[in-house]
């Protein structure tokens, strides 16, 4: 079997997982509110991941090391997923994903700020032309701008800065430790916010699947994506992520009876060929 096969495969299972977890989340917020579903979802967390650590033996490369940096990356993505169950609630599933997508351009003009990296004329040129690409997706304008679009795209913002203080932790901090703090940090975020009515609701029994999907097909995501990077190179997978998109939209076609936007596509496209341009542009320097 080719590379290219072997990595689509773990591709699929990325995929399938991202888009899933957006039906669950959707689903469940007709129970709980957003903060709740964080908090939830970051408790299943704690267990899916000390119990994995405790069987692979790598509970003990849990540390304080870099802690104001773990504080300051789960803010971000703890404040990224809020916004983006948010947005999955009321603006269509594709436009979320779409938006979604932008994220790899934010990196790039957060990058020198964050990790002193150059930003060079080609990089600002492919950014200029994502951002063309968001401007097709939202069309500004009092009819086409509400909550939703803004809070997709902030979460884009959000997931960005994720990556950047990621790649910090990922120089000194195993990926246990990285996932421990993940967890145990936002379940206390999750607790603190979800509980500021005085009042946190306990699922009922037909949303807690959906909750434990929720907390475990994250981790699946990511760890397929992870495989398919170790297998080929992103330029290969990218493109594939991206199949997320027409997928997603299919299922808010079927589910929700969302209207397939030509616009979400055109500008997705776009967003798409500046994110491939700097991949492969990062590859040949």
């Amino acid at each position: 079997m080719s590379t290219t096969a072997r990595a689509a495969i773990w591709m699929i299972g990325a995929i399938l997982s991202f888009s899933s977890l957006a039906v669950a989340g959707r689903t469940v917020s007709a129970e709980l509110d957003t903060f709740e579903l964080l908090f939830y979802r970051s408790v299943i967390g704690i267990v899916i991941v000390t119990g994995v650590a405790a069987m692979a033996g790598t509970l003990p490369q849990v540390n304080r090391h870099r802690i104001g940096t773990h504080l300051l990356r789960n803010i971000a993505h703890f404040a990224g997923q809020s916004l983006w169950y948010f947005a999955l609630t009321v603006i269509p599933l594709a436009q979320v994903f779409a938006l979604e997508f932008t994220s790899p351009l934010w990196v790039v003009l957060l990058s020198p700020l964050l990790l002193g990296e150059r930003l060079t004329p080609f990089r600002l040129m492919v950014t200029a032309l994502g951002f063309v690409g968001i401007l097709i997706i939202t069309r500004p304008g009092a009819e086409t701008l509400n909550w939703g679009v803004a809070a997709a795209a902030l979460a884009a913002v959000c997931f960005a800065t994720t990556s950047i203080f990621t790649k910090r932790l990922t120089r000194d901090v195993s990926l246990t430790g990285i996932l421990f703090w993940l967890v145990v940090m936002q379940s206390v975020m999750g607790l603190a916010v979800a509980g500021y009515d005085g009042e946190i609701r306990i699922p009922s029994s037909a949303i807690w699947p959906w909750l434990l999907w929720i907390g475990l097909a994250g981790l699946i995501a990511h760890f397929c994506l992870t495989k398919a990077l170790s297998i080929a190179p992103a330029s290969t997978v990218g493109p594939l992520d991206f199949a997320r998109l027409p997928l997603i939209a299919v299922v808010g076609a079927i589910f929700y009876g969302e209207a397939l936007d030509i616009y979400v596509f055109a500008g997705a496209a776009l967003i798409f060929a500046a994110n491939y341009l700097n991949i492969r542009y990062s590859q040949s320097g």
